[in-house]
């Protein structure tokens, strides 16, 4: 009997935080399919500041001249402005190796041909979890002696791109800013970044659960901002099981970067999935460039006015289909 009367009362305090972490559940669901539910206007639209992920082919000597012309056609009469291309990764002590970029020459010249007026910067990373460690000066080193050495070949700049960068992390805003004497004034800058916390407490019940910072705070946000050029806020991979919450996710995380960021600041990249491997087919169906454009034209059309430095950064071209490029032109591109 004592057993049993232990038991209920055990289960009732369990039960307890289920129901408030399932009344939560429901509250920040409600909110985002209430944020998607708003009209966007007709204005709220590329200003011609979007941008790309390119897959590492184009540099290890897979791509040639006539791959450059025909994605070129793809490209003219886009909003697309920079794009960004896989030239890593990093080895774990920091170091890249030239052979992983062995055709960045014949790349670069080929490009500027055909699109003179799209920037080019190199796509850098590793992981930093059990992998490359930030915290290492001797790592951070070798990685901004091997960002110059990239720079040497004339790309246009460095794009970075580590995972999972936690909250707060000095060491990342050191090789930020230690970055910026390599690319120059002229050079270009820019980062991936994760997802901002949309709503207060949900960061250290995310970094509980998955054991690294899913989320960065706002104030961490503004700080790396502050010394890109360009943020590409990757609002992909977000686990929501519909359309529509995926749709007012985006337009979340895009209210807050405009709200953060002022507009002589950092280009703001939504990071818009055109890929279809997220590992369930349920979260394959739920993201889509349609839905992150329309989250995206919903949050300008909150902000108020046109945001010159502001755009979608398509992720990523060799899993593209011919429908992720139509999304982007039907719900981006033209609008009006």
């Amino acid at each position: 009997m004592r057993v049993t009367i232990v038991a209920r009362r055990a289960s009732r305090l369990l039960a307890w935080p289920l129901t408030v972490l399932l009344i939560l559940v429901a509250t920040f669901a409600a909110a985002l399919l209430t944020q998607y539910s708003r009209p966007a206007a007709g204005w709220a639209a590329t200003t011609g500041h979007d941008a790309m992920w390119l897959g590492h082919a184009w540099v290890d000597g897979r791509r040639t001249e006539r791959d450059v012309k025909a994605l070129a056609v793809r490209l003219r009469g886009t909003g697309i402005r920079d794009v960004y291309v896989h030239s890593g990764p990093f080895d774990f002590d920091g170091t890249l190796n030239p052979a992983k970029y062995l055709n960045a020459r014949n790349f670069l010249k080929w490009w500027r041909d055909h699109l003179p007026g799209v920037r080019v910067s190199a796509w850098l990373g590793q992981a930093v979890k059990n992998g490359l460690d930030l915290d290492d000066p001797g790592a951070r080193r070798r990685v901004l002696d091997s960002a110059r050495d990239i720079m040497a070949t004339g790309f246009d700049g460095v794009h970075y791109n580590f995972e999972p960068i936690g909250d707060g992390d000095a060491e990342f805003l050191d090789l930020l800013t230690r970055t910026r004497a390599i690319v120059g004034e002229r050079g270009l800058l820019t980062t991936s970044v994760p997802q901002v916390e949309p709503y207060s407490g949900l960061r250290p019940i995310a970094r509980a659960l998955l054991g690294h910072d899913k989320y960065w705070s706002r104030g961490y946000l503004t700080e790396v901002a502050a010394r890109t050029d360009q943020i590409a806020i990757m609002t992909y991979d977000a686990g929501v099981p519909t359309r529509g919450l995926y749709g007012g996710h985006v337009v979340r995380q895009a209210a807050i970067a405009l709200d953060l960021i002022p507009e002589g600041g950092a280009s703001i990249l939504i990071g818009a999935p055109a890929y279809h491997d997220h590992g369930l087919p349920l979260l394959d169906a739920a993201e889509s460039v349609a839905d992150a454009a329309q989250g995206a034209r919903i949050a300008l059309t909150d902000y108020g006015r046109r945001r010159e430095r502001f755009g979608l950064a398509l992720y990523v071209d060799f899993a593209a289909t011919e429908q992720d490029w139509a999304e982007y032109r039907q719900h981006w591109l033209r609008t009006g």
